[in-house]
């Protein structure tokens, strides 16, 4: 299917919406394949769909050596998502020093930390460039709240871990509402990682190898739409109904906006301004969403 053919309320919601993060499991390919294969996700026709590469701080200089090749044919400057070290001053050193080398190859714009509480928070902040996008993967616990009003007062972003490889890594749906509920009521910018293979709620194996444990995992359809309607102030218990919700059948994409149960609708606008907000995912594979995507006739 041509690129002009798919559905505007899908190219709105789904634009640069999976970051690819195939260095980590349960994928955890090399440094040379993954940069192979975010080569040739530029070059599909489905680049549209494709956010930054992610990758840890202490392996930049890896992701250069090995992508120096690809830089002429892509013919376009590769963004990138850093996973901070340790140490948030080098951390920040050494993105400063691997953009001024880059130049005109790669950019790292985006930088992923972690933070347990407000205070890790302020104790983060003065170290950070105001041009930096950052997210804070923060715990879902008591502190959520507080934290989140951190990040909107310093004008930076947050993240929620949406999955992993155990069936004990996925948050319960309640959970993720809660997040995002506050997030989109303090106007705090987030992404998503983890366990968001595959559009819709479903039963899979959690990693590629046999006799792999299996467990529900989130869809990103599920997660953006629930985003769109809590943004209409929809209350937490429905958006937990479509957090949960496998059926495909439930959801009617069109050009003017996205249906669900035949009752709901959220606007192509509101899907644009939502996407402000709700920026992306980190998935270790690319496919596997363009695949089931096609599978479901959406693409």
């Amino acid at each position: 299917m041509e690129e002009l053919e798919t559905i505007e309320s899908i190219r709105t919601l789904l634009a640069e919406i999976v970051d690819y993060a195939g260095l980590f499991p349960p994928s955890k390919v090399s440094m040379a394949e993954a940069v192979a294969n975010y080569a040739a996700y530029l070059d599909s026709h489905y680049k549209w769909m494709l956010g930054r590469f992610v990758v840890p701080v202490g392996r930049l200089g890896e992701f250069a050596e090995h992508a120096e090749e690809y830089f002429s044919k892509t013919g376009e400057v590769w963004r990138l998502s850093v996973l901070a070290g340790d140490e948030i001053d080098e951390t920040i050193k050494l993105i400063t020093s691997f953009n001024q080398k880059m130049t005109g190859k790669a950019f790292a714009d985006a930088l992923e930390a972690k933070a347990n509480n407000s205070s890790e928070i302020e104790n983060i902040v003065p170290f950070l460039p105001a041009d930096l996008n950052v997210y804070f993967e923060l715990p879902l616990d008591e502190n959520l709240a507080d934290s989140i009003i951190a990040l909107a007062i310093h004008k930076r972003r947050a993240k929620i871990r949406t999955g992993g490889i155990t069936p004990e890594a996925f948050p319960a749906v309640e959970q993720i509402t809660r997040f995002m509920r506050i997030c989109l009521a303090a106007n705090v910018p987030f992404k998503c990682t983890a366990g968001l293979h595959h559009p819709l709620r479903c039963l899979k194996p959690l990693t590629y190898e046999r006799n792999a444990p299996t467990g529900k995992m989130n869809g990103f359809l599920n997660v953006f739409l629930a985003a769109a309607f809590l943004q209409q102030g929809y209350a937490p218990k429905l958006i937990n109904e479509l957090l949960k919700d496998e059926r495909a059948d439930d959801f009617q994409f069109r050009d003017d906006g996205v249906l669900w149960k035949q009752e709901y609708f959220a606007h192509t606008t509101q899907l644009r301004f939502l996407r402000e907000r709700v920026v992306s995912f980190g998935s270790c594979s690319f496919t596997e969403p363009v695949e089931d995507l096609q599978e479901v006739g959406l693409l």
